[in-house]
């Protein structure tokens, strides 16, 4: 995510981002949100920006997600448990497959169960024999030249990197973890890369270690505590340096995100994790674990002595016995409890050296160094530091052979020298004169063993390699196919060229090469194409922010062409937004209101939702009709009436106050509509046959996860698709039965399908596997 109070405000459609917890927040909101995880939404905002009155916690849901009116009520959510507590009962195991399915379908499921049912339902996936017949196959991207910075430099970007690793056996090793992506391998020092869990229960990850007296031991931690916890499934171990996994152990750790895993290189089979869920222990290689603190643990560091130390949301704390006994670690001017984020390190060239930096509650950096038997002193932080996001930005590395060099992530990368008792800092991310600048927002750090001076970052825009200690960089990102994507858009005349919106990494076209052409800065949302004119397409930014481009959407063409929205109005982060789907220039864009132009967005009608709402999906069958969706759950109708269009006229709901996440419209026939729901708990996909007054539950068959996007055949409208939170799913009787329709798609979380009706072509938007497409017809 951008930073959200930089002078910068490239791809911000001119508005700046200040919400407390920045746009990353709000995001994570609208995910947990959209699957009726509304409890879960509480505890992240208290996670992010601790110390809030409840009151402001649900004010900042608000912003996110629109009024509580708009929101799912709240009978269903469990009472939160004390903040920085586990949230579940102590000993309490994850959940049978056939309980956490029956939560899951009741709406009543927890973090565990919800996790249990993604794992049964890529076991199964994998499970299935693969019969002869069409593939799914990748198109990247392969890598994005000119990726934003905020420097002056351009880069190569690929997607959001959670958890590194350098094999301590073999400096050209590197094993990299995707947010939402999976685990990479590199032999090449980055050069190339392939992908390693495809096929896993999760690809989400928030953790990697070597073991260092085995190097071809890695454990890896799945669930990225970042942003992806809920879809963690405990640890996954490989045993040929990171070439092929397996399943280590799933509990405690079902429904929970990792931030860290280190061994303790004085104690063969010990490893300590840092969670979402608590600080944990493990004397048999992380087979086995033992809780030892129930605070949110972020980062845990082991020397060569065996001195472990952990940054906790209470403080840090010290380990002598292996991580048995934590004492508190007393530092001076602590700053204010919890604290949004902390990390520690400990000197490798001189185990006496350690280093403790947060960010707590006030949005106050600190920095702390220990010099031997000389306690813990405040070290001044780098001017202009910016600790919004602190909750997801956050990382601190010391030079491998330089005890007074140390490296902080934040929005930025940082790097402070230490000569006598005086500290310099310089940034290394963002430079406006000199050197190279990196992609915004620091997840991870690493070093190459034996050359100290090489420097390795993952941040929301991929890899990046520097020889000489940050003054000069080169991205990583070539074959790392890790794109996060929100929406897909394409070209009916063409089969090879598509529009997409990703995370932070702006909004991207292909054109048949896996080389793909970043046309656009900033957050990427939904996106359209004009369908008599391909050459005039959209897109949008993160809340109400639009633009046109009538050049196909090359950099430096576009124009702002966003509604005149009210001071106030709410919106989804990524709002929906449609073209025509036949003929004709009617755009629509969904925020507070349904928003409609019959211009190209030349000019507007605002027309009012009859109940407090916010748009969620649309489809326009064709320029006079237009159905959106909301998340709520009502869906509404207007058409052109001549002069005017109608007022919103209510359809009948197919399920209330469920999360509508697309719409389908047979432009043939305009009373065979298709709504699909991405809160779980009940039908998520629904048919009808008479324009909306009644409506049949499809959704028998189908795994009970989030519905996000639908897809009917224009040849046949009783064959259709549904792309699902876990795989895509098609059936040939018009939703009667279903099959899997994911052979060699990764198990990632599928946001967008698009059927090109001429080519036969299913293309898929993914969250951090980039885009894959399928010829539906073998």
């Amino acid at each position: 995510m951008q930073d959200p109070t930089a002078s910068d405000d490239r791809g911000t459609g001119g508005r700046r981002f200040r919400s407390p917890g920045g746009k990353a927040l709000a995001r994570l909101l609208q995910e947990l949100e959209r699957t009726g995880r509304g409890e879960e939404a509480t505890r992240a905002v208290e996670r992010a920006v601790p110390g809030l009155a409840e009151s402001r916690q649900q004010e900042l849901i608000t912003e996110a997600v629109g009024p509580p009116e708009a929101r799912p009520p709240a009978r269903d959510r469990a009472p939160r448990p004390p903040a920085g507590e586990v949230g579940r009962e102590a000993g309490a195991g994850a959940p049978s497959p056939r309980e956490a399915a029956e939560r899951t379908r009741a709406g009543t499921a927890d973090a565990e169960s919800l996790a249990v049912v993604y794992r049964e339902t890529a076991e199964r996936l994998a499970e299935r024999p693969r019969a002869p017949g069409p593939v799914w196959r990748s198109l990247g991207p392969w890598t994005v030249p000119n990726g934003q910075t905020y420097g002056l430099s351009r880069v190569n970007v690929s997607g959001r990197i959670s958890a590194l690793a350098v094999d301590p056996a073999n400096a050209a090793h590197l094993l990299a973890g995707a947010a939402g992506g999976g685990i990479w391998e590199s032999a090449d020092r980055g050069a190339s890369w392939a992908p390693r869990t495809d096929d896993a229960a999760t690809l989400t990850t928030g953790a990697l270690a070597f073991d260092p007296a085995s190097s071809g031991t890695v454990l890896a931690g799945t669930g990225e505590g970042n942003f992806w916890a809920r879809l963690g499934t405990g640890v996954i171990r490989s045993t040929d340096g990171g070439t092929t996994w397996a399943p280590l152990c799933t509990d405690p750790f079902t429904g929970r995100g990792f931030y860290d895993l280190a061994f303790d290189p004085t104690r063969r089979g010990t490893v300590l994790a840092g969670t979402t869920d608590g600080l944990y222990g493990s004397a048999d290689g992380g087979a086995s674990w033992t809780p030892r603190r129930s605070s949110a643990t972020w980062s845990v560091a082991v020397s060569a002595n065996g001195e472990a130390l952990a940054a906790c949301s209470d403080g840090m704390f010290r380990s002598d016995d292996g991580g048995a006994v934590w004492h508190p670690v007393t530092l001076p001017t602590p700053g204010t409890f919890p604290y949004t984020r902390f990390a520690v390190a400990i000197a490798p060239s001189d185990p006496g050296v350690a280093y403790a930096w947060a960010a707590d509650a006030d949005e106050v950096a600190r920095l702390w160094r220990r010099s031997g038997g000389a306690g813990w002193a405040r070290v001044p932080v780098p001017p202009g530091l910016n600790t919004t996001q602190a909750w997801y930005d956050w990382f601190l590395g010391i030079a491998p052979d330089r005890a007074d060099q140390v490296y902080l992530g934040a929005i930025d990368v940082y790097r402070g020298d230490r000569a006598g008792t005086s500290w310099s800092w310089q940034s290394l991310s963002t430079r406006e004169t000199g050197g190279d600048s990196i992609h915004p927002d620091q997840h991870a750090i690493a070093f190459e063993p034996g050359a100290p001076a090489v420097v390795y970052v993952g941040n929301d825009g991929g890899l990046f390699r520097s020889p000489d200690r940050g003054g000069h960089w080169e991205d990583l990102n070539h074959g790392l196919a890790i794109t996060e994507f929100e929406y897909l858009a394409q070209d009916h005349t063409s089969e090879t060229w598509l529009l997409g919106g990703t995370q932070d990494n702006g909004t991207n076209r292909w054109t048949g090469s896996p080389t793909w052409t970043h046309v656009q800065d900033g957050d990427g949302g939904d996106c359209a194409v004009n369908r008599d004119d391909p050459g005039t397409v959209f897109h949008t930014f993160y809340e109400m922010n639009l633009e046109r481009s009538g050049s196909r959407g090359d950099f430096g063409t576009w124009d702002e062409a966003s509604p005149p929205v009210p001071s106030g109005e709410r919106s989804l982060f990524y709002p929906p937004l449609e073209t025509s789907a036949t003929a004709g220039r009617t755009v629509a864009f969904g925020g507070g209101a349904l928003y409609v132009s019959r211009d190209n967005a030349g000019s507007w009608k605002r027309l009012p939702f009859p109940a407090t709402g916010v748009g969620s999906a649309m489809c326009i069958p064709h320029a006079d009709e237009v159905l959106v969706g909301t998340i709520r759950g009502r869906l509404y109708r207007t058409r052109w009436q001549g002069a005017a269009w109608s007022p919103l006229a209510a359809l009948a709901t197919p399920r209330a106050d469920a999360w509508i996440s697309d719409i389908y419209v047979d432009p043939a026939d305009t009373d065979r509509i298709w709504v699909t729901h991405s809160t779980i708990g009940g039908g998520r996909l629904w048919h009808s046959a008479d324009g909306g007054a009644t409506w049949a539950d499809r959704s028998a068959g189908l795994p009970p996860l989030p519905l996000n996007a639908v897809e009917v055949d224009p040849l046949d409208r009783d064959r259709l698709w549904v792309a699902a939170d876990l795989g895509v799913y098609r059936s040939a009787d018009a939703g009667a039965t279903w099959e899997p329709f994911a052979d060699r798609l990764p198990n990632a979380l599928v946001g967008d399908l698009v059927l090109h009706p001429d080519a036969r072509l299913l293309r898929a938007g993914t969250r951090n596997r980039g885009v894959w497409e399928i010829p539906v017809d073998g």
